[in-house]
């Protein structure tokens, strides 16, 4: 956790991005590091989980975190929580609280609150579309024998 909060601060000094940074680990070894890069490489999704997942499913050619344990500088927003989620880790550890991030300028309660609302009542409107034909890739991942669950 004292590498994740340093990286954060180190980022924040270097102009990369925000304060946050996490890292994953497995059997006690460092597996990926990743800072927020939001800003410098003008990506939304470039938050510091997100990035260290990417490095990590990439040095171990996973596409889960089976076994290794997130340890990030501050509680994940809903983005880097699904993300986090999808990658499976054993365990995650944080430093700040969202709430902390959101006295510097960093609140994310708008979207919990969005997920929370029916998508007729979304700050962004979301139109369904082509309902029948967008159910036919579904029906063809059901019928393909070659596919990797996850």
């Amino acid at each position: 956790m004292h590498r994740a909060i340093e990286l954060a601060s180190e980022n924040v000094r270097s102009g990369r991005g925000g304060p946050f940074a996490a890292i994953i680990v497995a059997d006690g070894e460092t597996i990926a590091e990743g800072t927020n890069l939001v800003t410098s490489t003008n990506d939304p999704t470039a938050h510091a989980e997100v990035v260290a997942i990417r490095r990590a499913c990439k040095k171990l050619a996973s596409f889960q975190l089976t076994g290794c344990e997130l340890y990030t500088s501050c509680e994940p927003c809903p983005m880097c929580l699904g993300a986090i989620y999808w990658a499976r880790p054993a365990a995650i550890y944080y430093g700040a609280t969202h709430v902390d991030a959101a006295e510097s300028g960093f609140d994310d309660s708008f979207i919990y609150q969005q997920t929370r609302l029916p998508v007729s009542q979304r700050a962004i409107p979301m139109t369904q579309m082509l309902v029948a034909d967008a159910k036919y890739p579904f029906e063809v991942w059901r019928q393909t024998s070659a596919k990797i669950l996850y």
